[in-house]
């Protein structure tokens, strides 16, 4: 992490979990261990349906809200899909685009990712942007040419003064729900490597401005040692945000020193 230059973000990942009601048990069960100060900034993103109780229930303790995917577009006739503006207006400030399910399940691409970017950015949300190889691409040795790749046609056609207020999550598929987890060392490469891409293309003011989270299985007893890389900005956090006691222990880990 470096705090100098930008914000370190811990965000959690609901996927499809917790109703209503549950989010609200959660609530009740995180406000009383959530550690003082703001040190780094905790995100939840949760099921649409959930947005703006949650907002509600989360305000007093400084956790902001985002959404797990949004469309493409402003207004259509897309059946059970929702644009950025509603989730903006229900309270979120925070979308997640590309998550590698989001890719495997229901057919997103390199391109629909960029043109959501361009959807959340234009609408006032912060686009949380995933990126990640397969473990058969790591083993061809083509990471860091297929995540620049991705990174490259997620930002096309982003101005400067939007590209540094991204969030990039580094998120190994064969790390995402598996139990498995990138090496601290091989979590730092590639987000290094990603802070290059957007060095290249923008310059280093907005390279060193740009939060890039890892998001591949963290938890509770790696979340230290991954966050103490120096281009590790956070984590993008699923089974361990469904936790409230082990979800707060990351958080801790990233509001150390």
């Amino acid at each position: 992490m470096n705090r100098r230059y930008r914000k370190t973000i811990i965000a959690g990942n609901w996927k499809m979990n917790n109703t209503l009601s549950q989010t609200k048990a959660f609530a009740e069960e995180i406000k009383p261990i959530m550690p003082k100060g703001k040190w780094c900034n905790v995100v939840l993103c949760v099921p649409a349906t959930n947005i703006q109780a949650a907002v509600r229930l989360f305000k007093d303790c400084h956790i902001a809200i985002g959404a797990e995917t949004c469309h493409e577009l402003d207004h259509g006739a897309y059946t059970g899909e929702i644009t950025a503006a509603m989730i903006k207006e229900a309270g979120a400030k925070y979308v997640i685009i590309g998550h590698s399910e989001r890719r495997q399940y229901y057919n997103e691409t390199d391109f629909t990712v960029n043109k959501k970017v361009h959807a959340a950015i234009e609408t006032g949300l912060i686009p949380i942007i995933c990126v990640g190889e397969s473990l058969e691409q790591r083993e061809l040795g083509v990471t860091m040419e297929l995540i620049a790749y991705q990174v490259k046609c997620a930002l096309a056609n982003v101005a400067p003064e939007n590209a540094r207020h991204v969030v990039i999550a580094y998120e190994p598929l064969w790390a995402i729900g598996t139990g498995k987890t990138a090496t601290a060392e091989q979590a730092g490469e590639v987000c290094q490597a990603i802070r290059t891409v957007i060095r290249k293309q923008y310059g280093a003011h907005v390279a060193r401005s740009v939060t890039i989270q890892y998001g591949g299985s963290m938890n509770a007893k790696n979340a230290e040692e991954l966050l103490a890389q120096p281009d590790v900005d956070g984590g993008l956090i699923g089974g361990a945000a469904l936790k409230p006691a082990d979800f707060v222990k990351i958080i801790e880990a990233a509001n150390q020193e």
